[in-house]
């Protein structure tokens, strides 16, 4: 959970430290969004060859790789003297990040019964929240308070904790006997569509969420120590809406999923419709907060449950597609800036979310009839 918790902030960090990133280096807020960007897309090409090279290793051992990684990482990145040496460091943290979530979840929930696992989802994506309601806005205030450099160095103190504690708890297995190792429910129909929904949606929201800094000072016309709160208020929100939506993920999965994509859309479109007056824009941010975390740990659990396969390469392709949404959304709200208004870049996120909200709502969503069930046990092998 501290891993889920470093890694997070470790991505969502130069969103609130943009502007002092942009100043400090010298280059343009846009080219400090591309390390969103940049992020999001190793991610999404180096999730799936990563896990299916280390398909036999322990996961212990992964593990304890993937977090020496993002502390060598965060330490270059704290000392980094140019864009392109700070580039190079995110781009080793998302190499990390590429691996991380597909090997927790299920070594997190085989310590678990079957009927339980949407709790215990739920518990791994509080912690990872956790970075928008506690990691993102201290990092922000302390940069703000020092250097940029300070929050992004205590990143790898954090990651050092996680690295002793995984090493000396976590017990060694054969990644095939895991108990979460396959699907509970495999589907590859449903699969495919979980997979499109979740890259639109994560467009959609990374096209807004990743300039909200610029858009809560530029259009609803915060102060700056206002926009430290707001970010709080937003994962605050983010936190609540985990947990609300982790006490249903076990009786309402599909339901749970959809219904958090739609959430985040009426935000976004919101935002932009009327995020100039600051009580709608108070409101409407917390709506989108309240989604974000929702919506990942919902497709998170879908995986768990209807991957045709292996559960971690489905978590690996998950994860590199929903950060391949992330770094088009990214991509696409700078777009928009240069061109436009930071208005624009929520317009666009609303728009793909609502093409989310119809793939999971359209003629292939609905799952095919299955001998199993969410409460029997898992299969020993592929379904083909």
């Amino acid at each position: 959970m501290l891993g889920a918790f470093t890694l997070n902030t470790a991505e969502s960090l130069p969103v609130g430290l943009l502007e002092q990133i942009s100043d400090s280096l010298r280059v343009p807020e846009a080219a400090v969004g591309l390390l969103v960007t940049g992020y999001a897309v190793t991610v999404a090409v180096a999730s799936v060859p990563l896990a299916h090279a280390v398909r036999q290793v322990p996961r212990r051992q992964v593990l304890m790789g993937l977090l020496a990684a993002l502390v060598v990482a965060s330490l270059v990145a704290a000392l980094a003297t140019s864009y392109g040496l700070l580039l190079a460091a995110r781009l080793l943290t998302a190499l990390a990040q590429a691996l991380f979530w597909a090997v927790m979840g299920p070594v997190a929930v085989g310590l678990f019964p079957v009927e339980v696992r949407g709790r215990v989802v739920g518990a791994l994506s509080m912690a990872g929240s956790l970075a928008l309601a506690l990691g993102v806005p201290a990092g922000t205030w302390l940069g703000r308070q020092s250097d940029w450099r300070v929050p992004v160095g205590l990143l790898a103190v954090l990651g050092l904790v996680s690295l002793v504690t995984i090493a000396a708890l976590l017990p060694a297995s054969p990644p095939e006997e895991e108990p979460a190792a396959y699907g509970t429910r495999p589907d590859a129909r449903r699969f495919r569509t979980v997979l499109a929904a979740g890259t639109l949606s994560a467009a959609g929201a990374f096209a807004g969420y990743t300039y909200v800094v610029t858009f809560l000072g530029r259009v609803s016309g915060f102060s700056p120590g206002a926009v430290d709160v707001l970010l709080v208020v937003l994962g605050a929100a983010c936190l609540a809406g985990v947990s609300l939506t982790g006490s249903l993920l076990d009786r309402f999965p599909r339901s749970a999923l959809t219904t958090a994509v739609a959430t985040q859309t009426v935000g976004l479109l919101g935002l932009y419709a009327a995020g100039s007056h600051p009580v709608a824009a108070v409101v409407f941010l917390v709506l989108t907060g309240g989604a974000l975390g929702p919506v990942f740990m919902a497709i998170q659990n879908e995986m768990l449950h209807c991957a045709p396969g292996r559960t971690d390469l489905a978590l690996a392709a998950n994860s590199g597609l929903y950060n391949a949404g992330i770094a088009a959304g990214a991509a696409l709200g700078g777009l928009v800036l240069s061109l436009a208004d930071v208005r624009g870049a929520f317009l666009a996120g609303g728009v793909l979310g609502v093409a989310a909200c119809a793939v999971l709502l359209g003629p292939f969503a609905r799952p095919r009839r299955s001998v199993s069930s969410y409460g029997r046990k898992a299969p020993v092998g592929p379904v083909r």
